[in-house]
């Protein structure tokens, strides 16, 4: 009896990575994922957020055996008691674990060892729009900036440069705040 390893590069197992890659292509509704936040209001701007369950790869998960919990808040100055970060830097901390693993995975897939990837997140936000101020001045961020340092020996700075458009061109929440989103919000009875 014979048994193989998978091999691991940058974390990934790219055996497994490929064989998902298979398998979707077979069966594309393998590919289709919903995702679920639940959020309780705890007072002024502080409110938390509870993830457990997805639908995904067929079915619905239940391999997580305790939720994860966000505690969102405001900075003192915008009148939270800064027991968390904010919501739009949630959105940076989303932006950036989904660039750098799709840019990690993405590397793995081509054979790309990567030692060490660091990025720096900084958005504009004018609160003009969010306190109804004005109308001409978007609610959300006016701009993102990202930079990343990646430390992967061997590998020229135009594959490095390639991974960063890759990481952007496949990344879902890249995707998500480059893009209009459809977003329903409704009472619930």
């Amino acid at each position: 009896m014979s048994t193989t390893e998978s091999k691991v590069m940058n974390g990934v197992d790219v055996d497994r990575l490929f064989g998902t890659i298979e398998a979707v292509k077979a069966d594309p509704a393998l590919a289709e994922f919903r995702f679920r936040a639940q959020n309780m209001w705890i007072g002024g701007g502080h409110n938390r957020s509870t993830i457990k369950g997805f639908y995904g790869a067929g079915g619905e998960d239940e391999t997580r055996t305790a939720a994860f919990v966000y505690d969102n808040d405001e900075p003192d100055v915008l009148l939270g008691s800064d027991k968390g970060a904010n919501p739009v830097e949630y959105v940076l901390h989303a932006l950036a674990g989904c660039l750098t693993t799709t840019l990690v995975y993405h590397a793995a897939a081509r054979g790309i060892e990567v030692k060490r990837v660091e990025s720096w997140y900084e958005g504009d936000l004018d609160l003009q729009g969010f306190l109804g101020l004005s109308d001409d001045v978007r609610r959300g961020y006016q701009a993102i900036r990202v930079s990343f340092r990646i430390d992967a020996p061997g590998a020229s700075d135009e594959e490095l440069e390639e991974l960063v458009r890759m990481a952007q061109r496949y990344s879902p929440v890249f995707d998500i705040v480059s893009n209009p989103v459809p977003v329903t919000a409704t009472l619930a009875g």
